[in-house]
């Protein structure tokens, strides 16, 4: 008995916390109803407010409230067309329409979704849907305009297909462009004007409509792959690498992006590594690896021109002038207006000497790129150089090039100021010749031998024009010259007295 007693008491002190729970309970349904207006109040006065982000927020919380409030979802609706997400509009007006079929705001709004996505079919079924309901006369004067859109496009796609299938492409393009202004978001008449734009050769337009195409269409492959290969044919390598990894990242099994990615990554790779070696002044090794360039893609033109543009550059910084000259014009012919082959051949031209077409390339190349420091540069050591030429070249006193070493120079100097030693003529006017010569052959040796005074002369600054040094900074005088590092003097206090040292 005193086990009944105590267990029946136990149940009686649980009694008020089951009542409060039902209560709670019961409360919680009313609360509930009126939380979800309160969402749908404050929502529509924070859209009204342009706080878009918060107004979407409580009417999610509406919706995940009562999930057959068809104004929960309408008004959500709205906001997401406010956001420009008409994607998350589209179910939510769906679902309004389920809900409430004869809602002819929410069908009316579907049908201009569906018209703007190219689905012309389903738009005219809420357009005629709204014409045979009891709407407002607004909205039965924009649903009558909307349906006769739909069916001028229907026509319009009809027959930009068929052109394109007779290989019209202009006039299929022209109709598709009167299509996309409607049905911006349409994918297929985009990809279809892209294919135009291919066969056109517009590439920019393609590429532009593509790319638009591969966003309206969340797993478009395709449109990354095509991407690839138009970037890839108008030798921009690395766009062609972006979009086919893009493509692969959808689909790691597809074969054309795979076979595209392997081609795309063994050029870029080879391009990469040519570049590397030209910052490291590896001229030589460049030239070798953008050769396998153009063996590794020998149709597109757009990569034998890089290739040749680069390895143009690089024959001018190693010297080798007869080649420099030869692939540097190759490239002009095919690209006048390449400022890179103009500097490059410029360069090559300064090394064989001839200084005039120097100055003209660098002339043409300022044309075409104004700001460039080193055409500038360039242009005006040209003109150093030729003016220079037209005066005293000890590169061709001394019958060197100007790329001698210091121990041909001197070997040249020695054969030549024997040669044209006074003492070796009799006669007066000889002497004097003979004297003129001599300085000239010792000044060239000079200025040559001084790595300082070399450079100087180098671009364009003769060391020892007093002209161009201002009065002074040579070792040469009026009636007879002192040099000092090579140690010799070759006229005396006498009328010759020569002594040669020769080091």
């Amino acid at each position: 008995m005193v086990l009944i007693n105590h267990i029946a008491n136990k149940i009686l002190t649980y009694i008020p916390f089951v009542l409060v729970l039902i209560d709670l309970r019961y409360q919680g349904v009313k609360c509930g109803d009126a939380s979800v207006e309160n969402h749908l109040e404050m929502g529509k006065k924070l859209l009204a407010a342009g706080q878009l982000a918060d107004a979407l927020s409580h009417f999610h919380a509406a919706v995940d409230g009562d999930h057959k409030n068809y104004m929960a979802y309408y008004r959500r609706a709205t906001v997401y067309l406010a956001m420009g997400k008409s994607k998350s509009a589209l179910p939510d007006l769906s679902k309004v329409i389920e809900l409430k079929p004869d809602f002819t705001s929410a069908r009316l709004q579907r049908g201009n979704l569906l018209l703007k996505q190219g689905k012309l079919d389903e738009a005219e079924s809420d357009f005629k849907k709204v014409l045979k309901s009891s709407s407002s006369d607004k909205e039965q004067k924009e649903a009558y305009s909307q349906l006769a859109k739909a069916d001028e496009v229907q026509r319009l796609v009809a027959q930009a297909r068929d052109h394109y299938q007779q290989q019209d492409y202009t006039t299929a393009a022209a109709q598709l462009d009167t299509i996309v202004e409607t049905c911006m978001w349409d994918v297929s008449s985009r990809e279809l004007r892209a294919e135009c734009f291919i066969k056109m050769g517009e590439m920019g337009k393609a590429i532009s409509d593509l790319k638009a195409a591969s966003k309206l269409k969340s797993d478009n492959t395709q449109a990354f792959y095509k991407l690839s290969v138009i970037y890839y044919s108008l030798g921009d390598h690395e766009m062609s690498l972006n979009e086919v990894r893009e493509c692969l990242k959808l689909d790691p099994d597809h074969k054309q992006c795979y076979s595209q990615y392997k081609q795309v990554k063994k050029l870029n790779k080879q391009i990469q590594s040519a570049e590397e070696l030209i910052q490291e002044e590896r001229y030589a090794e460049a030239v070798s690896k953008y050769e396998t360039v153009m063996k590794t893609e020998p149709n597109v033109h757009q990569y034998s021109l890089l290739a040749k543009e680069r390895m143009c550059h690089c024959l001018a910084q190693d010297q080798q002038t007869s080649r420099a000259l030869s692939v540097c014009s190759e490239v002009i012919q095919s690209d006048p207006e390449n400022v890179n082959a103009l500097k490059g051949r410029a360069e090559a031209y300064i090394q064989d000497e001839q200084y005039e077409e120097a100055v003209k390339d660098y002339e043409t190349a300022g044309q075409h790129s104004e700001n460039d420091r080193q055409v500038k540069e360039g242009l005006e050591r040209a003109q150093r150089l030729l003016k220079q030429s037209q005066k005293r070249d000890y590169y061709k006193i001394l019958g060197v090039k100007r790329t001698a070493q210091k121990k041909e120079i001197i070997k040249a100097y020695r054969k030549l100021a024997q040669q044209w030693h006074p003492d070796n003529f009799q006669e007066e006017e000889d002497k004097k010749k003979a004297e003129k010569k001599f300085i000239d052959i010792a000044q060239a040796k000079e200025v040559l031998t001084d790595p300082e005074m070399r450079t100087k002369f180098d671009h364009g600054e003769d060391p020892l024009d007093p002209e161009t040094q201002q009065g002074g900074g040579h070792h040469f005088h009026q009636g007879g010259f002192h040099g000092g590092s090579q140690g010799f003097n070759p006229f005396g206090s006498g009328p010759f007295n020569f002594k040669f040292n020769f080091n």
